[in-house]
């Protein structure tokens, strides 16, 4: 088999061979099985057949018991000279008449006739019964020569002829075959070979046929001429990946720079915002407590003071979607009360929509709903969504504000009347940077980051936010869905408390940022307190070592000495070691904050600051 299977040509000449000698091999025993089987059956039907001929000649003799009649019937079977004996035999197995081809004489049934055939080697019986009217007279036997073995013999012998000669041209055809299948194979294989070792893809196989074979070369060497043209391909392409993938790194490089100094862009933009933001909203401050009651004043505080609120939120949407696009956004998880969240974004949105013009309706739960979460960032959502409904409501309109339980979850919804989202904008409106609304002629712009900042702070809680609305033109729904908490059993409504009283202290303002110092000063003395201010790091270590100040609001960027040192050595001072030392900056990533807390600071407030917060840190919150 080994040196068969070496050769393609051997292969074929052993399949045909095989195939020729399987064929008559199974065609001979076939025709030999139903040869033997005709041949027993013939027997069996031609004795049994002679029998009945016999019993119906017998019957009369029995019955008249003459013996003579049926051997004179049994001798007429001396013309057949495979049958050896034959005998007539009464009801009770004694023999009446028999018949033999030698003479021999036939043997009584001693336990009565059993009728049917037998075989037993060469030989054949059969036993037949003689019946008359019913009633059984006897039997007849009749033993015959059965020659099923030289049959067989004889079969043998023409099969193996026969197959001599079957294989014999087999044999010539397989040779006959070799040559018009194999050569065209041979010359395959061997440009195959050279195109292997040599790397050569432009050789080509010779073409002997026009049949499958033919075709098997002309698609070789196709696949040959494709190959070659790929190959090409493949350098030249190889070349100019090469090149490509340098210019790749390159702009992968560049990329990182810009997703960088984009960070670094927003983190400026929040601070260099800020610092102008600070003393503005100090000068309200001071025109508040100066008491100055003319309705010019206070209308003109109460503008500046929305634009301040309104740049601020903006701000502080922008810094949030920094923190959320770098995996930095956290939130705290507390048992809150929806109402009181509810409540505070009426109370942050609730001059906005005033202004413009705008009828709000507050469904707040009846029984208490808590949810676990960070109470200012669902306040900011809500906030979010009713200031979006007003922004997108024409003067006049109505917004919605309930809240509802449904089973273990509390279903938050702000609704309008306004102009509506299109059914193709609803999947959109939650991505980063869009807005329904693009026309110029819109009353209020934005950035675009409100809706998705509300919705990943709903995740975040472990609820969901959807929009619903009926088409354009008519209105739009915003759902919040939250899990509910058990209340505490001493939760009780929330109530806005004045800021506490605070006894003087001696506080000393760092700040290169003139105007804000001045005016935090002024609002600081107005409460009753004693201030120093400095607007560089180095001036500070001077007037802190005199003042030996109580509490100090340090900025952190200044020129000679920043914030973090001029911490440090404070710290190093005897008069200043137990100074509350706040921060008071623009910079407020959390980054900033560990910095602030390893410098020695106490606190790290972002700029604007609001009053509140001031006297949180001289209380001592």
């Amino acid at each position: 088999m080994r040196y068969i299977s070496r050769s393609v040509s051997r292969k074929l000449m052993l399949v045909v061979l095989a195939t020729t000698f399987l064929a008559l091999l199974a065609y001979g025993l076939i025709m030999l099985i139903y040869d033997l089987r005709t041949y027993h059956d013939n027997w069996v039907k031609d004795l049994t057949t002679q029998a009945n001929i016999i019993a119906e000649v017998s019957a009369p003799a029995l019955e008249f018991n003459d013996p003579m009649v049926a051997r004179e019937t049994l001798n007429l079977l001396s013309t057949r000279r495979s049958i050896l004996q034959a005998a007539v035999y009464s009801s009770t197995g004694a023999v009446f008449a028999d018949y033999s081809i030698n003479g021999e004489r036939a043997k009584p049934l001693v336990a009565g006739p059993s009728v049917g055939y037998f075989i037993d080697g060469d030989r054949i019986s059969v036993v037949h019964p003689i019946v008359k009217n019913g009633v059984t007279l006897g039997a007849v036997y009749i033993l015959a020569r059965y020659e099923a073995r030289a049959r067989l013999a004889n079969y043998a012998l023409i099969l193996a002829g026969v197959m001599v000669a079957s294989m014999s041209l087999a044999l010539l055809i397989s040779f006959w075959l070799q040559g018009a299948l194999t050569r065209p194979l041979f010359a395959v294989t061997n440009v195959a070979r050279e195109v292997m070792q040599k790397r050569d893809f432009s050789l080509r196989a010779e073409k002997y046929s026009h049949d499958e074979i033919g075709l098997l070369v002309d698609a070789f060497n196709d696949m040959l001429s494709e190959v070659e043209k790929r190959a090409r391909a493949l350098e030249d392409s190889n070349r100019s990946l090469e090149h490509e993938m340098t210019e790749r790194q390159a702009a992968e490089r560049a990329l990182l720079l810009a997703d960088r100094r984009k960070d670094e862009f927003l983190a400026t933009l929040a601070h260099e915002l800020r610092n102008p933001l600070a003393p503005l909203l100090n000068g309200l401050r001071i025109l508040r407590l100066a008491e100055r009651d003319s309705p010019q004043v206070r209308d003109a505080q109460e503008i500046m003071e929305r634009q301040l609120r309104q740049m601020v939120r903006l701000v502080d949407d922008l810094l949030d979607v920094s923190r959320i696009t770098t995996g930095k956004l956290t939130i705290s998880h507390q048992c809150i009360s929806i109402r009181e969240v509810m409540q505070a974004a009426v109370e942050t949105c609730g001059a906005f929509i005033e202004s413009c013009g705008h009828r709000l309706e507050v469904d707040f739960p009846s029984e208490p709903i808590c949810v676990s979460g960070d109470n200012v960032r669902l306040a900011q959502v809500f906030a979010n969504l009713l200031n979006n409904s007003a922004k997108y409501t024409n003067a006049g309109g109505l917004i919605r504000f309930t809240a509802r339980q449904s089973g273990e979850w509390v279903i938050v919804e702000v609704s309008d009347n306004g102009i509506g989202i299109a059914p193709e904008m609803l999947p959109e409106i939650f991505h980063m940077f869009t807005q329904v609304d693009y026309s110029l002629e819109r009353a209020h712009a934005g950035l675009g980051v409100g809706l998705a900042l509300s919705k990943r702070l709903v995740e975040l809680h472990g609820g969901t936010l959807v929009a619903e609305s009926d088409g354009i033109g008519r209105g739009s729904r915003f759902l919040v869905t939250l899990t509910t908490v058990p209340c505490p059993e001493d939760a009780k409504e929330d109530t806005k408390a004045s800021a506490p009283e605070c006894p003087s202290r001696r506080i000393l303002l760092v700040d290169d940022n003139v105007d804000f110092v001045s005016s935090m000063a002024s609002l600081l003395s107005l409460l009753g307190h004693e201030v120093q201010t400095v607007h560089d790091g180095v001036s500070a270590l001077t007037v802190a070592a005199e003042f030996a100040p109580d509490y100090a609001f340090l900025d952190i960027g200044m020129p000679g000495l920043n914030g973090y040192d001029l911490a440090r050595r404070l710290r190093e001072y005897p008069a200043t070691a137990n100074c509350v030392l706040t921060a008071v900056t623009g910079w407020g990533q959390e980054k900033d904050r560990e910095l602030s807390r390893a410098a020695g600071f106490d606190h790290h407030l972002v700029k604007p600051v609001e009053l509140a917060q001031i006297i949180e840190v001289l209380n001592g919150v």
